[in-house]
């Protein structure tokens, strides 16, 4: 008997996908870029070894539409408009735009065309490497036992602590962000399905828009990095493109999604081009990499500058955590700043298997590179050094080390 699909649905994809979708087809329809596959730590097993099972699957996922009932719930949210919707009711992925190779050990899956129709390949070529490979390891009773014991220790400390975290007016809230790297999708299910009914006070949402749906829950997201990445290669001059971006942003949604990801050439030069102006219009800011208290720190710097009470603001942090450290950060900056925390591998994929550390990123974008300098060593990812060196002149960002 053949295993099931990994893709269940194309509405199980990250929200934040869509919405990038929708300002880039509205704003840069004719845009062509690359992404690329890496994984950043060392598998228990060659990934080369799951190129056919990952080209199948590939193969599959160029076959699936969205559902009339998935359009309809689409339609259903605010912030995405009509049209976008009519797209994507006669959207179908391209297999000649995705193609996997091995490089030795190394698997490589590249996703180049049309911007429009390759970046929403990311998702779901992470989540499919991620289950096919744990397909592959040892996965007796004891492995899902141990993850339901983990899980129950985690709803167990926040239902120790569900005093204080709720006692300031300022709940502690969370949401999941583990689709991309999740153990499996049955195990991603049970996982959400768990948090959302015995922590209703904490746990506000998923990133993942086929688990909103089907269980009812909020979906979460705004932007990633490769929306102002491409505003690289969009032909503003480069110290402006985070400024275009940003503005793009507020033209394409007027209020709504209001969260702005900082980190694409670090929280100084962010900190720059974000302006009273910019400052005003977007609700808060999205931590993704480096010391989150010191990020969050110039943050409130910034809005106090400005004359802006940063307590009529919010900071999200998603950043590798779990929920211990996302409490410490809660009760550290309670009653200075609004906060929520979105937890990815420690909520999705917390076995007795290591994690995989897999990304697809962006790499160029109308055939010219484009690249995220990080504030966290080992997270800037460029082919191109001369263009990376470039970019950290511009915005004289440092070389980041461990």
């Amino acid at each position: 008997m053949s295993a099931e699909p990994v893709v269940r649905s194309l509405l199980e994809n990250d929200l934040y996908k869509f919405t990038m979708w929708q300002a880039l087809l509205h704003s840069h329809p004719g845009a062509h870029a690359e992404y690329a596959f890496f994984c950043r730590n060392r598998p228990a097993y060659p990934l080369a070894e799951l190129q056919a099972e990952v080209d199948a699957e590939l193969d599959r996922l160029c076959t699936l539409t969205f559902s009339t009932d998935e359009l309809a719930y689409l339609r259903g949210l605010r912030f995405l408009k009509s049209d976008f919707v009519d797209f994507l009711s006669v959207f179908r992925f391209q297999r000649r735009f995705v193609r996997t190779q091995v490089d030795g050990e190394h698997l490589r899956v590249v996703a180049s065309g049309p911007l429009v129709h390759v970046m929403a390949f990311e998702i779901f070529v992470l989540y499919i490497v991620n289950e096919l490979y744990f397909r592959r390891l040892p996965a007796d009773a004891s492995i899902l036992a141990t993850a339901r014991q983990r899980l129950q220790a985690k709803i167990a400390f926040l239902q120790a602590e569900r005093a204080a975290l709720a006692s300031t007016g300022e709940p502690f809230v969370f949401f999941d962000f583990g689709l991309r790297r999740r153990y499996s999708g049955a195990w991603h299910e049970e996982v959400v399905r768990t948090l959302a009914r015995e922590l209703p006070d904490h746990f506000r949402g998923t990133s993942n828009v086929h688990f909103a749906r089907t269980l009812g829950l909020t979906p979460i997201g705004t932007m990633a990095h490769e929306y102002l990445q491409a505003y690289q290669a969009f032909g503003f001059r480069l110290r402006d493109f985070q400024k275009a971006a940003l503005e793009g942003w507020v033209q394409e949604y007027r209020g709504d999604l209001g969260i702005a990801l900082t980190d694409v050439v670090g929280m100084d030069a962010f900190l720059a081009d974000f302006d009273l102006y910019f400052a005003k219009l977007f609700d808060g800011l999205r931590h993704d990499s480096g010391d989150p208290v010191v990020w969050a720190e110039k943050a409130l710097r910034h809005y106090e500058t400005l004359h802006i009470d940063p307590k009529s603001k919010r900071l999200v942090f998603s950043d590798g955590l779990n929920l211990p450290r996302a409490v410490d950060l809660y009760r550290r900056f309670r009653g200075r700043v609004l906060t929520a925390y979105g937890i990815g591998t420690d909520l999705s994929n917390d076995t007795p298997h290591p994690a995989l550390n897999v990304v697809m990123k962006i790499l160029s974008c109308n055939g010219q590179p484009v690249a995220k300098l990080s504030d966290s060593a080992g997270k800037t990812l460029c082919e191109d050094q001369t263009f990376l060196a470039y970019l950290r002149q511009v915005f004289k960002h440092p070389v980041v080390t461990q």
